[in-house]
Order: structure tokens, then sequence, then C-alpha cells
């Protein structure tokens, strides 16, 4: 799955990765690598979860 990711550095020198399909999902770290690492991890959990919510219990 491919997820849309926007990027931006902090003024401390941080860098920020939020995940388009979840705006509420940001992941931070000292490098745009990092950043964009956690922010996928968190999307995929989010997907997981979601599919996980929505499923039917007797299939």
């Amino acid at each position: 799955m491919h997820f849309s990711l926007v990027h931006e550095q902090g003024g401390d020198g941080r860098w920020s990765a939020q995940v388009a399909e979840f705006p509420e999902l940001v992941g931070c770290g000292a490098t745009q690598e990092q950043a964009t690492e956690k922010a996928e991890a968190l999307a995929l959990s989010a997907l997981a979860e979601k599919r996980f919510l929505n499923s039917d219990p007797r299939s």
C-alpha cells in the first residue's frame, strides 16, 4: 500500500511526516527517513485497526 506523506522540517531541525490519508497521524524523527518510517508504521497500524473493527466477527 502506498501512503501520501507531507514532510516538514521544524525550526529545531527535526522532521515530521503527516499521512495524508490519516491527517491525525504524524511521525517525527531526527531525519526525514526516521519520520517517514514512523508515519508509515502508524498508518499500517491504523489500517489494521480499521479493518479489524469493521470486520464481521462471524467470518
